[in-house]
Protein backbone atom coordinates (compact mmCIF):
# COMPACT_ATOMS: atom_id res chain seq x y z
CA UNK A 1 0.00 0.00 0.00
CA UNK A 2 1.01 3.29 -0.42
CA UNK A 3 3.27 4.84 1.88
CA UNK A 4 1.48 7.48 4.49
CA UNK A 5 -2.00 5.73 3.46
CA UNK A 6 -4.31 5.99 6.48
CA UNK A 7 -6.39 3.00 6.37
CA UNK A 8 -8.26 3.83 9.38
CA UNK A 9 -9.89 6.69 7.97
CA UNK A 10 -11.45 4.40 5.15
CA UNK A 11 -14.47 2.29 5.15
CA UNK A 12 -13.43 -1.37 4.81
CA UNK A 13 -14.69 -1.52 0.63
CA UNK A 14 -11.90 1.26 0.42
CA UNK A 15 -9.02 -0.33 2.06
CA UNK A 16 -9.99 -3.95 0.98
CA UNK A 17 -9.63 -2.18 -2.75
CA UNK A 18 -6.89 -0.24 -1.89
CA UNK A 19 -4.66 -3.17 -0.56
CA UNK A 20 -5.80 -5.15 -4.00
CA UNK A 21 -7.87 -7.62 -2.38
CA UNK A 22 -11.22 -9.09 -1.77
CA UNK A 23 -13.50 -9.77 1.07
CA UNK A 24 -12.71 -13.94 0.68
CA UNK A 25 -9.07 -13.16 0.57
CA UNK A 26 -5.90 -13.30 -2.22
CA UNK A 27 -5.67 -16.42 -4.41
CA UNK A 28 -2.57 -18.16 -3.56
CA UNK A 29 -0.68 -17.57 -7.03
CA UNK A 30 -0.94 -13.74 -6.13
CA UNK A 31 -0.01 -14.03 -2.39
CA UNK A 32 3.36 -15.76 -3.82
CA UNK A 33 3.84 -13.14 -6.08
CA UNK A 34 3.44 -10.42 -3.54
CA UNK A 35 5.69 -12.69 -0.98
CA UNK A 36 8.52 -12.93 -3.75
CA UNK A 37 8.18 -8.86 -4.15
CA UNK A 38 7.58 -7.71 -0.32
CA UNK A 39 9.78 -10.32 1.09
CA UNK A 40 8.92 -12.00 4.45
CA UNK A 41 6.61 -10.90 6.80
CA UNK A 42 9.47 -10.81 9.59
CA UNK A 43 11.42 -7.95 11.52
CA UNK A 44 14.84 -7.36 10.42
CA UNK A 45 17.30 -9.03 12.86
CA UNK A 46 20.93 -7.72 13.54
CA UNK A 47 23.85 -8.77 11.73
CA UNK A 48 25.46 -11.82 13.52
CA UNK A 49 29.89 -11.41 14.25
CA UNK A 50 31.41 -13.61 12.63
CA UNK A 51 33.06 -16.59 14.83
CA UNK A 52 36.74 -14.80 14.45
CA UNK A 53 35.36 -11.45 15.21
CA UNK A 54 33.77 -12.86 18.60
CA UNK A 55 37.28 -15.07 19.01
CA UNK A 56 38.99 -11.43 19.39
CA UNK A 57 35.91 -10.26 21.64
CA UNK A 58 36.92 -12.77 24.21
CA UNK A 59 40.49 -11.19 23.95
CA UNK A 60 39.70 -7.86 24.80
CA UNK A 61 39.15 -9.32 28.35
CA UNK A 62 41.05 -7.41 31.07
CA UNK A 63 42.38 -10.83 32.53
CA UNK A 64 43.55 -11.80 28.81
CA UNK A 65 45.41 -9.26 28.32
CA UNK A 66 47.97 -9.54 31.53
CA UNK A 67 48.16 -13.47 29.87
CA UNK A 68 49.50 -12.14 26.46
CA UNK A 69 51.61 -9.45 28.29
CA UNK A 70 53.03 -12.36 30.51
CA UNK A 71 53.69 -14.21 27.64
CA UNK A 72 55.31 -11.52 25.85
CA UNK A 73 57.48 -11.18 29.04
CA UNK A 74 58.20 -15.08 29.18
CA UNK A 75 59.16 -15.21 25.30
CA UNK A 76 61.67 -12.16 25.66
CA UNK A 77 63.26 -13.50 28.93
CA UNK A 78 63.93 -16.88 27.24
CA UNK A 79 64.88 -15.79 24.12
CA UNK A 80 67.88 -13.47 26.19
CA UNK A 81 69.03 -16.54 28.30
CA UNK A 82 68.78 -19.15 25.37
CA UNK A 83 65.88 -21.01 27.48
CA UNK A 84 63.00 -23.42 26.00
CA UNK A 85 59.86 -20.82 25.88
CA UNK A 86 57.44 -23.82 26.92
CA UNK A 87 55.95 -20.85 29.72
CA UNK A 88 54.89 -19.12 26.39
CA UNK A 89 53.46 -22.03 24.81
CA UNK A 90 51.24 -22.78 27.79
CA UNK A 91 49.46 -19.21 28.33
CA UNK A 92 49.06 -19.33 24.49
CA UNK A 93 47.75 -22.53 25.22
CA UNK A 94 45.39 -21.67 28.21
CA UNK A 95 44.19 -18.38 26.09
CA UNK A 96 43.82 -19.80 23.39
CA UNK A 97 41.39 -22.38 24.43
CA UNK A 98 39.59 -19.90 26.88
CA UNK A 99 38.57 -17.89 23.77
CA UNK A 100 37.38 -20.79 21.75
CA UNK A 101 35.59 -22.16 24.36
CA UNK A 102 33.45 -19.10 25.11
CA UNK A 103 32.76 -18.53 20.67
CA UNK A 104 31.32 -22.16 20.37
CA UNK A 105 29.05 -22.14 23.79
CA UNK A 106 27.52 -18.45 21.90
CA UNK A 107 27.69 -20.46 18.70
CA UNK A 108 25.52 -23.44 20.57
CA UNK A 109 23.44 -20.84 22.51
CA UNK A 110 22.52 -18.84 19.35
CA UNK A 111 22.57 -22.46 16.85
CA UNK A 112 19.59 -23.90 19.99
CA UNK A 113 17.71 -20.44 19.44
CA UNK A 114 17.38 -20.81 15.95
CA UNK A 115 15.65 -24.16 16.44
CA UNK A 116 13.54 -23.21 19.19
CA UNK A 117 11.99 -20.98 16.56
CA UNK A 118 11.90 -23.42 13.57
CA UNK A 119 9.74 -25.49 16.06
CA UNK A 120 7.45 -22.86 17.02
CA UNK A 121 7.08 -20.93 13.91
CA UNK A 122 3.68 -19.15 14.45
CA UNK A 123 0.74 -19.84 12.15
CA UNK A 124 -2.34 -17.64 11.33
CA UNK A 125 -5.61 -18.63 9.58
CA UNK A 126 -6.04 -16.45 6.21
CA UNK A 127 -8.55 -16.84 4.04
CA UNK A 128 -6.67 -17.77 0.52
CA UNK A 129 -8.86 -18.82 -2.59
CA UNK A 130 -12.21 -17.98 -0.19
CA UNK A 131 -10.85 -21.09 1.77
CA UNK A 132 -9.74 -20.77 5.27
CA UNK A 133 -6.05 -22.15 5.26
CA UNK A 134 -3.18 -22.57 8.02
CA UNK A 135 -0.12 -20.10 6.53
CA UNK A 136 3.30 -19.33 8.14
CA UNK A 137 3.11 -15.39 9.62
CA UNK A 138 6.67 -14.53 7.44
CA UNK A 139 4.33 -16.05 4.41
CA UNK A 140 1.67 -13.27 5.01
CA UNK A 141 1.04 -10.56 2.27
CA UNK A 142 -0.61 -7.46 1.90
CA UNK A 143 -3.89 -8.04 1.05
CA UNK A 144 -4.19 -11.29 3.10
CA UNK A 145 -7.68 -11.30 5.03
CA UNK A 146 -6.87 -13.07 8.81
CA UNK A 147 -9.51 -14.77 10.91
CA UNK A 148 -8.47 -13.86 14.31
CA UNK A 149 -9.93 -15.18 17.21
CA UNK A 150 -9.00 -15.27 21.53
CA UNK A 151 -5.52 -16.07 22.63
CA UNK A 152 -4.49 -15.61 18.52
CA UNK A 153 -1.12 -13.34 18.03
CA UNK A 154 -1.78 -11.02 15.61
CA UNK A 155 0.32 -11.70 12.89
CA UNK A 156 0.73 -7.96 10.88
CA UNK A 157 -0.71 -4.71 11.34
CA UNK A 158 -4.43 -4.57 9.69
CA UNK A 159 -7.50 -3.07 9.07
CA UNK A 160 -10.48 -4.90 10.98
CA UNK A 161 -13.18 -5.59 8.59
CA UNK A 162 -15.45 -8.20 10.46
CA UNK A 163 -15.66 -7.87 14.56
CA UNK A 164 -17.61 -9.78 17.18
CA UNK A 165 -17.18 -8.34 20.46
CA UNK A 166 -13.46 -8.16 19.80
CA UNK A 167 -10.72 -7.13 22.16
CA UNK A 168 -7.26 -6.99 21.84
CA UNK A 169 -4.23 -6.23 24.02
CA UNK A 170 -2.06 -3.76 22.77
CA UNK A 171 0.52 -2.66 25.68
CA UNK A 172 3.55 -3.51 24.15
CA UNK A 173 2.30 -0.55 21.50
CA UNK A 174 0.26 1.31 23.72
CA UNK A 175 1.29 0.73 27.53
CA UNK A 176 -2.60 0.74 28.04
CA UNK A 177 -2.55 -2.52 30.35
CA UNK A 178 -6.54 -2.85 29.40
CA UNK A 179 -7.45 -4.17 26.42
CA UNK A 180 -8.50 -2.31 23.44
CA UNK A 181 -12.23 -2.83 22.29
CA UNK A 182 -11.96 -2.96 18.52
CA UNK A 183 -14.92 -2.19 15.63
CA UNK A 184 -14.94 -2.25 12.16
CA UNK A 185 -16.20 1.13 11.73
CA UNK A 186 -14.22 4.24 9.78
CA UNK A 187 -12.78 7.00 12.42
CA UNK A 188 -12.10 10.76 12.12
CA UNK A 189 -9.56 13.08 13.03
CA UNK A 190 -10.75 14.64 16.13
CA UNK A 191 -11.00 18.82 15.25
CA UNK A 192 -7.39 20.40 15.77
CA UNK A 193 -5.81 17.02 15.56
CA UNK A 194 -3.35 16.27 13.05
CA UNK A 195 -3.81 12.34 13.04
CA UNK A 196 -5.44 9.67 15.09
CA UNK A 197 -3.28 8.42 17.95
CA UNK A 198 -2.30 4.82 17.79
CA UNK A 199 -4.14 3.73 20.89
CA UNK A 200 -7.21 5.16 19.33
CA UNK A 201 -7.36 3.15 16.04
CA UNK A 202 -10.26 1.09 17.46
CA UNK A 203 -10.44 -0.61 13.85
CA UNK A 204 -7.11 -1.29 13.20
CA UNK A 205 -4.98 -4.21 14.68
CA UNK A 206 -0.77 -4.52 15.16
CA UNK A 207 1.76 -7.20 15.19
CA UNK A 208 2.73 -8.38 18.58
CA UNK A 209 -0.31 -7.76 20.02
CA UNK A 210 -2.77 -10.38 21.25
CA UNK A 211 -6.55 -11.20 20.82
CA UNK A 212 -8.11 -11.62 24.89
CA UNK A 213 -11.55 -11.74 23.73
CA UNK A 214 -13.96 -12.51 20.53
CA UNK A 215 -13.21 -12.68 17.04
CA UNK A 216 -13.24 -10.77 13.97
CA UNK A 217 -11.44 -10.51 10.48
CA UNK A 218 -8.65 -8.05 9.33
CA UNK A 219 -6.83 -7.46 5.87
CA UNK A 220 -3.18 -6.80 5.76
CA UNK A 221 -1.87 -3.28 5.23
CA UNK A 222 1.55 -4.09 6.33
CA UNK A 223 4.13 -6.23 7.11
CA UNK A 224 7.37 -7.08 7.98
CA UNK A 225 9.36 -3.67 8.92
CA UNK A 226 6.06 -1.43 7.41
CA UNK A 227 4.56 -2.08 10.51
CA UNK A 228 4.44 0.24 13.66
CA UNK A 229 6.13 -3.07 15.47
CA UNK A 230 8.75 -2.64 12.56
CA UNK A 231 9.66 0.92 13.01
CA UNK A 232 9.69 0.61 16.83
CA UNK A 233 12.58 -2.67 15.92
CA UNK A 234 14.09 -0.14 13.50
CA UNK A 235 14.36 2.91 15.96
CA UNK A 236 15.71 0.44 18.61
CA UNK A 237 18.64 -0.85 16.22
CA UNK A 238 20.01 2.50 15.47
CA UNK A 239 19.98 3.16 19.24
CA UNK A 240 23.44 3.13 20.75
CA UNK A 241 23.64 -0.82 23.54
CA UNK A 242 24.38 0.12 26.77
CA UNK A 243 25.57 -2.48 29.03
CA UNK A 244 23.80 -4.13 31.89
CA UNK A 245 24.67 -3.12 35.58
CA UNK A 246 25.99 -6.19 36.13
CA UNK A 247 28.28 -6.06 32.99
CA UNK A 248 29.48 -2.10 33.99
CA UNK A 249 30.44 -4.01 37.78
CA UNK A 250 32.50 -6.56 36.36
CA UNK A 251 33.98 -4.25 34.09
CA UNK A 252 35.13 -2.50 37.08
CA UNK A 253 36.10 -5.50 39.08
CA UNK A 254 38.43 -6.98 35.69
CA UNK A 255 39.76 -3.19 35.70
CA UNK A 256 40.54 -3.08 39.65
CA UNK A 257 42.04 -6.65 39.83
CA UNK A 258 44.36 -5.25 36.50
CA UNK A 259 45.52 -2.64 38.34
CA UNK A 260 46.30 -4.95 41.24
CA UNK A 261 48.11 -7.23 39.55
CA UNK A 262 50.22 -4.97 37.80
CA UNK A 263 51.17 -2.66 41.01
CA UNK A 264 52.22 -5.94 42.44
CA UNK A 265 54.63 -7.31 39.99
CA UNK A 266 55.44 -3.45 39.75
CA UNK A 267 56.63 -3.59 43.34
CA UNK A 268 58.16 -6.86 43.23
CA UNK A 269 60.12 -5.85 40.35
CA UNK A 270 61.48 -2.47 42.46
CA UNK A 271 61.92 -4.88 45.37
CA UNK A 272 64.05 -7.28 43.65
CA UNK A 273 66.49 -4.66 42.14
CA UNK A 274 66.78 -3.00 45.40
CA UNK A 275 67.55 -6.31 46.88
CA UNK A 276 69.97 -7.29 44.68
CA UNK A 277 71.60 -3.96 45.41
CA UNK A 278 73.09 -3.24 41.70
CA UNK A 279 71.03 -2.80 38.43
CA UNK A 280 72.21 -4.66 35.55
CA UNK A 281 70.70 -7.05 33.20
CA UNK A 282 70.97 -10.01 34.42
CA UNK A 283 69.33 -8.50 37.41
CA UNK A 284 66.24 -7.21 35.59
CA UNK A 285 66.17 -10.41 33.93
CA UNK A 286 65.80 -12.49 37.05
CA UNK A 287 63.37 -9.92 39.00
CA UNK A 288 61.20 -9.79 35.47
CA UNK A 289 61.31 -13.74 35.41
CA UNK A 290 59.66 -13.24 38.62
CA UNK A 291 57.09 -10.45 38.01
CA UNK A 292 56.09 -12.96 34.96
CA UNK A 293 55.54 -15.66 36.76
CA UNK A 294 53.06 -13.70 39.53
CA UNK A 295 51.41 -12.11 36.24
CA UNK A 296 50.55 -15.46 34.68
CA UNK A 297 49.09 -16.58 38.23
Amino acid sequence: MEQGYKPYLEDTEAVIKAAGSEANGLSADEAVKRLEADGPNKLIEAKKRSSLLRFFDEMKDPMIIILLAAAALSLITSIYQGENPSDVFIILFVVILNSTLGVIQENKAEEAIEALKKMTAATSHVLRDGQIVSVENTELVVGDVVILEAGDSVPADGRIIEEASLKIEEAALTGESVPATKQAGVLSIAEGAKDVPLGDRTNMVYMGSTVVYGRGRAVVTATGMDTEMGKIADALSQAEQELTPLQIKLAQLSKILTKLVLGICVFIFVLGVIKAGRFSMDVMIDTFKLSRRDLSR
